[in-house]
């Protein structure tokens, strides 16, 4: 008896993924191959940036998800463009103080949840309000320029590869070793599973949670750090995207929304494959409003036809 050949379910984003852009190619001219794929990965990896952090405050149980991704992104960007101030020699500090934005960020969500017993989904939409509110106060309706330094390094490319995208693959495997060989990343998949049998296993549910949360808006604000470099400077609307993405990109990347399990590498072809639609869809000249039809089909028909893991 032969058993049937399967694909893992983060596999299904790779794989359309590839199918748009050989699409979008060979429409376009097999001569802009290189370059589709360049601007599909460069854009891809704020997605995984955020995405990563999403996921770990998914896989930490039901309900756990963070909506404040968005103005935490925007205000980091903000507070390290006001610290660096256009100086090259500021960017480490810059750097330290996106951070430090994204851990307190992720604490107060966090804290919000336990200590107010708040839905996660109403405690972190209230402080996203508060973010943004901060990153208005900081800069208004004005952009904040980064240093040029910045810019050159999220455009700065080593023999026609681009050196961002690879920071972030850098990232996404650090991620995975946290996942499956740390002690942290173990207990946070306990507690997805089932919180109960993790508090009697002794895990500090509470902790594990608190983590996850503060290295999801870890991972917000440094995606603010470099979108700010890459687009020309902090705005008030840079985030906007990543509200619904950051989560979507974590669903089909293969991480289930019910916790104790998570994806890291799935998210790259999930980011991947929203990137390569959208340039495949202009590509064809297709009105905005078909695209959002098509792009809601497109992903309740990966959705449906990705196999789910048999229960045990």
């Amino acid at each position: 008896m032969t058993r049937r050949l399967s694909l893992a379910p983060w596999t299904y984003g790779f794989i359309v993924a590839l199918a748009m852009w050989m699409a979008t190619s060979a429409y376009s001219g097999l001569a802009s191959a290189g370059a589709t794929l360049t601007g599909a990965l460069a854009f891809a990896a704020f997605s995984v940036v955020v995405g990563t952090g999403q996921m770990l405050v998914v896989a930490s149980g039901p309900g756990n998800i963070d909506l404040s991704v968005p103005s935490v992104l925007t205000l980091a960007a903000y507070v390290s463009m006001s610290v660096m101030q256009g100086a090259d020699g500021m960017l480490l500090p810059g750097l330290v103080a996106a951070l430090v934005v994204g851990a307190i960020a992720g604490a107060a969500n966090f804290l919000a949840i336990a200590a107010l017993r708040l839905p996660p989904i109403i405690a972190t939409l209230a402080w996203s309000f508060v973010f943004q509110s901060l990153a208005f106060n900081l800069g208004g309706q004005t952009t904040l320029k980064p240093p040029a330094a910045l810019s050159r390094f999220t455009a700065m490319s080593i023999a026609g590869v681009q050196v961002m995208p690879l920071v972030v693959m850098v990232l996404t495997l650090l991620a995975m070793l946290v996942l499956k060989r740390s002690v942290w990343g173990r207990q946070l998949l306990a507690t997805g599973q089932s919180e109960p049998a993790a508090r009697l296993a002794g895990i500090h549910v509470g902790r594990v949670r608190l983590v996850a949360y503060m290295l999801c808006g870890t991972a917000a604000a440094f995606a603010g750090f470099l979108l700010a470099g890459f687009s020309g400077g902090a705005a008030l609307n840079m985030g906007d995207t990543y509200l619904l993405e950051s989560i979507a990109v974590v669903v089909l990347g293969g991480t289930s929304v019910a916790g104790g399990q998570a994806n890291a590498i799935g998210i790259w072809g999930a980011a991947l494959f929203f990137n390569l639609m959208s340039t495949m869809l202009n590509t064809f000249g297709i009105q905005a409003g078909v695209r959002f039809l098509l792009t809601g089909a497109l992903i309740i028909l990966i959705v449906a036809l990705v196999p789910r893991p048999s229960a045990r």
